[in-house]
């Protein structure tokens, strides 16, 4: 996923996100991207949960269908 960094790439990152956006405004920047992140996280996860119901729904409904199919079949050969 990231190449392989070691602690002079890391604190030259550093450095300039400090110099970009100041001693203050770093600890903001960084919640606001840990926010960010959980959010994308969680829409994430209710996508697939929103999914696997209908999923679920689906193999209800076809499993109500056929067997309800296959009981008018068994009524009408008796």
């Amino acid at each position: 996923m990231l190449p392989n960094l070691g602690g002079q790439e890391l604190f030259i990152i550093l450095f300039l996100a400090l110099l970009i956006f100041g001693a203050k405004r770093l600890p903001e920047v960084g919640a606001g991207l840990g926010k960010g992140i959980r959010s994308f996280k969680e829409a994430l996860r209710s996508a697939d949960v929103k999914e696997d119901l209908e999923k679920l729904e689906n193999k209800k409904t076809e499993s109500t269908v056929s067997s309800s199919t296959s009981e008018k079949s068994t009524s009408k050969d008796a």
